[in-house]
């Protein structure tokens, strides 16, 4: 399994009225992105370094991202990249196959021959 690529800078900035979360290890990152037209740029260094998972859940209450826009950005970011918990199976009832117990085989009577009685008088 290959290691998740760490980094030490997280935030957020707006692009085309777009606004994402942003990765890098530098923050001079920002130069960079104002260079190619974003705008609302507000990147943060972390303690440690981290994946971009936990880098956004670190941020996720930060002050500095507590805009609607921010936080929008961090929750899309989360929906689409945190890990999904697989559903387990159950059956329904609108699933199951609707057949009636089969009722229990009632037992046959045995077969008395009768030919050779006499007739009961009435």
């Amino acid at each position: 399994m290959a290691t998740d690529k760490m980094f030490t800078v997280v935030g957020t900035s707006t692009l085309d009225g777009v606004t994402k979360v942003r990765f890098a290890n530098d923050t001079l990152r920002t130069k960079v992105l104002q260079k190619h037209g974003h705008t609302d740029i507000n990147l943060v260094e972390l303690d440690t370094a981290m994946t971009k998972l936990d880098a956004v859940k670190a941020i996720q209450s930060g002050d500095e991202f507590a805009s609607a826009t921010c936080q929008a950005a961090i929750a899309d970011y989360l929906d689409a990249h945190s890990p999904k918990v697989k559903a387990v199976a159950t059956p329904t009832a609108t699933k199951a196959k609707a057949t009636a117990p089969k009722a229990p085989a009632k037992a046959k009577a045995p077969k008395i021959d009768t030919s050779e009685m006499e007739d009961a008088p009435i």
